[in-house]
């Protein structure tokens, strides 16, 4: 059982951090929320959506709410790996000359991968073992990145121009992929009359690594009935084809699945958005919720199925339909 006053800690927490976001951002409540999910679960998130929606401005408010080191990295596609990892340079000292390693911006606790697919492959897949590992290595020395650490890259659309898609190792390195949606009118109003006048709120810190590592911390220790984790390990199964139990959709439709790593995702982000809307344990709802973010990047269609005009989107949402939760 969580004590009490970590429960009370971790509500005025959350609460701080998403006061001092909405000091910035106008609207996207179900981005927001994805996204701080997926911090206090530990996970890097792909946010995807077209030009000018804030994905940016997100991130970079995300960054002043943390005490955390930052760093921007800007993708083209004449971004080199030694670009963003870092380089052995030499240094002339008293006693010759000798090489040193200079850091790169990936040697931050939050990294943000601007326009990550404007990247060539050989750039993208430099981020990989940071992903993963939490570590670089360079000239066969590896060096460790501080904790916590993140990896927030915005991507834009496939069908935008000058993109190189993300292959599907670096893909299933993201906990979660959100959607960034097009405003409504009465937000566009909104951002329009807070980005074209003097600002006169700001958002401030509220949280440090310590406190980031705390709410984690609380989180998993939130408890998941049997019931809701075969759901859960179910449902990742279910968009395997190759699988004879597998739904005739999936069979039909779908080239691979998801991975082991979609099933932890799963898990740790129910924890997180369970005890953020104040419950102590994680219920169906809360799998169902998280599994289109935690799916869509991880299961890739046929040529069958794009043929008959079916979506991940689609075979997600039918497979949270058709699957017993008993």
């Amino acid at each position: 059982m969580i004590p009490q006053e970590q429960i009370e800690s971790f509500f005025d927490t959350v609460q701080a951090i998403r006061t001092e976001i909405a000091k910035e951002i106008v609207g996207q409540e179900r981005v927001v929320e994805q996204l701080l999910t997926a911090l206090i679960a530990g996970g890097n998130v792909l946010l995807e959506g077209v030009p000018g929606l804030g994905k940016t401005r997100l991130v970079r408010t995300l960054s002043s709410v943390f005490d955390l080191p930052f760093s921007r990295i800007q993708f083209t596609p004449d971004l080199m790996p030694a670009d963003i990892t870092g380089t052995n340079i030499i240094v002339k000292t008293d006693a010759g000359n000798e090489f040193r390693f200079r850091k790169g911006p990936l040697f931050a606790s939050i990294v943000l991968a601007d326009e990550i697919n404007r990247a060539t492959p050989k750039t993208q897949a430099a981020l990989l073992e940071a992903m993963q590992e939490h570590s670089v290595t360079v000239g066969g020395e590896t060096h460790a990145l501080s904790e916590p650490y993140f990896v927030l890259a915005t991507q834009n659309p496939m069908e935008q121009e000058g993109t190189y898609p993300l292959p599907e190792a670096q893909l299933d390195r993201f906990m979660l992929k959100i959607l960034v949606d097009f405003p409504t009118l009465e937000e566009l109003a909104e951002i329009v009359g807070l980005t074209t006048a003097p600002q006169t709120s700001h958002a401030t810190c509220v949280a440090n690594a310590d406190t980031l590592m705390g709410l984690r911390a609380v989180a998993q220790e939130v408890p998941v009935a049997q019931a809701v984790r075969d759901f859960a390990l179910r449902l990742v199964l279910a968009t395997h084809p190759e699988l004879d139990q597998s739904p005739e959709l999936v069979r039909r439709c779908v080239r691979f699945g998801a991975s082991p790593r979609a099933a932890q995702a799963l898990i740790a982000t129910s924890r997180a958005r369970a005890l953020m809307n104040g419950r102590y344990n994680v219920a169906f709802e809360d799998i169902e919720a998280v599994a289109p973010a935690c799916l869509r990047h991880r299961v890739a269609l046929s040529f069958e199925g794009m043929a008959q005009g079916e979506t991940v989107e689609g075979v997600i949402a039918a497979l949270l339909r058709q699957l017993p939760r008993g």
